[in-house]
């Protein structure tokens, strides 16, 4: 304490005490130096020295601190972690490295294929060159032969006569005028396409006189014919009307004559023009007795034998609906067959045939040998026996309650009002119609005006008389829709209308229906009948059927169409050749100047069946002369054809009896893009698929944005005028195929199905063949007929939503040429006209898409529209055309897929 007082005082010895302490503190600071300079350099080096020494020491004594246990150090967690990471790396190392050398060996061989490959292509190359020389040669050489068999025909060069040239020296008679010796064919060729002048009556005296109907009906008829042209240079006929004229007008013989004579275009003696006297009357005036009407033909309802030219003259129907359509509602079914009434009669006869023949004539010296006796009076003792006894209910009366109408001498005179004629003939079976007594009367417009009456409401006409001349005869098959009986078999009439069975009684009540439908009902029915009768008998073909001009939307297309796993399910199946060549359009029509001959008698003649269907006109042909498809059993040669039964070139062509061809695939949408979409890219790899139609029913463009699908072929989206279903039967001029597969957009059908449906329908091309079918029921709480979708093994309809048909050669083009049809289901209007349904082919029982939108069919209101839509159009027939069917097409060669509580219906192959 004293020392340490002391220096701090600053005593003896304090300079040598400072210095001791300033040594020490100075080795003090070096020691710490270098102490801490050991640690931080030496012990991390120890450490990674024995951390890095520590697995491959194998001996005790190699380990820089002695001896320790192999696995002290790796007792701490996170140093195992790391061993194990360490080990699985290096085995992934090795076993990569192991795939390496397999996959650089693999490498190697398929360098040595590809070379390999490419030497084959190379040589198939080759092979496909010298290939296709030869085709090439080939078809040099068959172009060659064709050349020499068969050389190519031009069309002939047209001859128009000079205006004032009548090119055929005149007849000794004007009754003996027929086609050969009055008709100048030079002005009509084939290829002239039948062009029709038609003059304007106002412009003549006589056509002030005119009934203003029959005027105006005439004048719309005209104006909507296809034949008709305003230039009369070229023109094949020439139509002039001249009747009905009205009352109390008369016009003389004479005056009448004089102003046919002063027409344009009469080149003296009138040859190629037809005179047309409408009658809307029974007491239609005979305007042309006794008026010189040359070579001109006379189309009328009233004749005389000593003016008629069989042959050349064309007798037709009444124009009793003139300016208005005929109400359908108001005619009656067809069934029951039979009536209260087993046949009627009304009538008054004003003029007796004996004191008609003590008239004096001015071609009474035409007439020859003696009159023949009078059998109205035997006629009406056998129909008064008949009434009296009581068999049969029967309905005649000779005396009219009323004033009779006017009539001609010796025919019988119309009772009453056309409203309550009709009313007796609803309730009858049969119509009496009593022909005039006077044997030179041909045609009367009574008679004819009976007929017509008869014919609309379905009483079953029975015209005794067979010298009279039924309107278009020569043409019509009356036999098929009425009975004509001579008078001397008056007593017979009763038993042989008891005779008729109730199944032949509907046919010929069905037939009367549709002659007085097609030839009867209308004045556009009328004045196509004339000139298709006319048409037919100089052998000219019809005009085609008027396509439908495509008003195409442009869209934007790029967007590579996916393959459907659905789609492509099809086995071990060969749907067919991959087409590599560009779409090609059904063969050209080659029977366009013949078909004319060769089918007059069938489409004439024949009832409503598989080949009679009438494009434009009543009487068309088959198909239309320039309609450009060629229809089945033209006789071609099966081009392309298969192998026979043996499965593989079967499925590699398409077989059959006609020419190798595509199909058109008709798709009706309406503002549903991404349905749409994925409908198109089902169709991507379809074999025979020529091109798509979309129909775009919406007023609603697509969007701009949209990309469509590439799926190999054509598509056309095509803009309509308004929304419709029916727009899927238009005849559009994009299609150039003559088979159509009409399909929904949100139906979903396999490639297999589309291609077995397809072979189908060439086998029956007159058919509709498609997939979904339905069947009609009958209510009987509600006595109505039902519109039924369930499961069955039976059906009567084959809807269109997926099925093919016939581009031109269908059952519905005509249903557009009258506005009444517009409406009518196809299903329905192919049964009424064919008398057959069509064909269901496939076990498919749901064809909708799954995960498409809610069709139209799913709304409760859908089928209660379908019920009424039955009923109407069953009131309009008449009968219900539908007919049942437990005909359904499948194939052994392609798949069935039936459910199994299915299993029970019959399967016909």
């Amino acid at each position: 304490m004293t020392g340490y007082t002391m220096l701090r005082n600053g005593g003896v010895g304090n300079g040598g005490q400072t210095c001791m302490l300033r040594w020490s503190n100075r080795i003090r600071l070096t020691w710490l130096s270098f102490t801490l300079f050991i640690i931080l350099v030496f012990f991390p080096l120890i450490a990674h020295y024995y951390l890095t020494t520590l697995d491959e020491a194998d001996e005790a004594g190699k380990r820089i601190f002695g001896p320790r246990a192999g696995n002290e150090l790796c007792e701490v967690k996170h140093v195992l972690d790391l061993c194990r990471i360490r080990e699985s790396v290096s085995e992934e190392l090795l076993q990569l490295e192991a795939k390496r050398q397999e996959l650089n060996s693999e490498i190697a061989k398929l360098n040595l294929k590809i070379e390999a490959c490419k030497k084959s292509i190379e040589n198939a190359k080759q092979d496909l060159l010298q290939l296709k020389n030869v085709i090439s040669q080939t078809e040099h050489s068959y172009k060659e032969l064709m050349a020499q068999n068969q050389p190519k025909l031009s069309l002939p060069i047209r001859l128009l006569p000079e205006k004032d040239d009548a090119g055929l020296p005149p007849p000794k008679v004007t009754r003996g005028c027929r086609l050969h010796n009055c008709f100048d064919y030079s002005r009509c060729p084939l290829t002239s396409g039948f062009p029709v002048y038609v003059y304007d009556s106002d412009q003549f005296a006589f056509g002030s006189y005119l009934d203003p109907l029959v005027k105006q009906a005439f004048q719309a008829t005209v104006r909507a014919n296809v034949y008709v042209t305003e230039n009369a240079a070229i023109a094949c006929l020439y139509v002039v009307l001249v009747g009905e004229m009205q009352e109390p007008v008369v016009v003389r013989p004479a005056d009448l004559e004089k102003q046919l004579y002063s027409l344009p275009h009469w080149r003296t003696d009138g040859h190629n023009h037809v005179i047309i006297n409408l009658s809307r009357k029974s007491d239609t005036q005979n305007l042309l007795y006794n008026v010189s009407t040359g070579r001109a033909m006379v189309a009328q309802s009233t004749f005389y034998a000593a003016q008629y030219r069989p042959g050349f003259d064309l007798v037709v129907s009444p124009l009793v609906h003139a300016m208005s359509e005929p109400n359908f509602m108001e005619i009656p079914p067809q069934v029951p067959v039979k009536r209260k009434y087993l046949f009627t009669f009304q009538g008054e006869k004003i003029e007796s045939l004996r004191s008609s023949l003590q008239e004096a004539r001015s071609f009474e010296e035409e007439m020859e040998g003696d009159p023949p006796a009078d059998y109205d009076d035997r006629i009406i003792a056998t129909l008064k026996a008949v009434q009296d006894s009581k068999l049969d209910q029967v309905l005649v009366e000779f005396t009219c309650k009323n004033q009779p109408k006017p009539s001609l001498p010796t025919e019988w005179a119309l009772c009453g009002e056309r409203e309550d004629r009709l009313e007796l003939l609803k309730l009858s079976t049969f119509a009496l119609i009593i022909t005039p007594g006077d044997p030179h009367l041909v045609i009367s417009s009574g008679c004819a005006t009976r007929l017509f009456e008869a014919l609309e409401v379905g009483a079953v006409p029975v015209v005794l008389g067979q010298q009279v001349q039924l309107p278009y005869h020569g043409m019509l098959e009356w036999n098929e829709a009425a009975l004509v009986v001579p008078k001397p078999r008056v007593t017979e009439v009763h038993f042989l209308l008891r005779s008729l069975s109730d199944s032949d009684l509907l046919a010929m009540r069905r037939q009367g229906r549709f002659l007085w439908e097609t030839y009867f009902s209308t004045a556009d029915s009328i004045f196509n009948t004339v000139l298709a009768m006319i048409r037919t008998r100089i052998q000219i073909p019809a005009a085609p059927i008027r396509e439908e001009v495509a008003a195409e939307i442009p869209h934007r297309s790029g967007k590579a169409a996916g393959t459907d796993p659905n789609m492509a399910d099809n086995g071990d199946l060969d749907l067919g050749p991959v087409e590599t060549e560009p779409p090609y359009a059904s063969p050209k029509y080659l029977r366009n100047f013949t078909l004319t001959v060769t089918d007059c008698y069938r489409s004439w003649n024949s009832a409503p069946g598989p080949f009679h269907l009438f494009p434009h006109t009543p009487f068309d042909p088959v198909l239309p002369s320039e309609a450009k498809f060629l229809g089945s059993g033209t006789g071609f040669r099966p081009i392309g054809g298969g192998a026979g039964g043996s499965g593989k070139e079967f499925q590699a062509a398409l077989g059959g009896n006609v020419q190798r061809e595509q199909f058109t695939v008709v798709m009706l949408t309406y503002e549903r893009e991404e349905v749409l979409m994925n409908s198109l890219e089902r169709l991507n790899g379809l074999p025979y698929l020529n091109k798509v139609v979309v129909v775009w029913n919406s007023p609603k463009l697509p969007s701009e944005d949209l990309l469509w699908p590439d799926i190999g072929v054509p598509i056309m989206v095509v803009r309509t005028e308004k929304n419709s279903l029916n727009n899927r039967f238009l005849p559009w001029n994009e299609i150039e195929t003559e088979a159509i597969l009409s399909i929904d957009d949100d139906a979903h059908l396999r490639h297999d199905e589309i291609m077995f449906g397809f072979r189908v329908w060439r086998e029956a091309r007159d058919r509709i063949v498609g997939f979904p079918g339905r069947y009609h029921a009958w209510d009987i709480p509600h006595q109505s007929w039902l519109y039924n979708s369930n499961y069955s093994c039976e059906l009567s309809m084959v809807l269109t939503g997926a099925a093919f048909f016939h581009k031109v050669r269908k059952c519905w083009v005509d249903s557009f040429t009258v506005d009444m049809a517009l409406a009518w289901p196809h299903f329905m209007l192919c049964s009424h006209l064919l008398s057959f349904s069509g064909f269901q082919v496939t076990s498919r029982w749901t064809f909708r898409c799954p995960g498409c939108p809610q069709a139209l069919s799913h709304d409760d209101s859908h089928f209660h529209e379908r019920h009424k839509c039955i009923n109407f159009f069953v009131k309009v027939y008449g009968y219900m055309p539908l007919l049942y069917t437990q005909f359904r097409v499948d194939s052994v060669l392609f798949k069935t897929r039936l459910p199994h509580d299915k299993t029970k219906c019959f399967k016909f192959i």
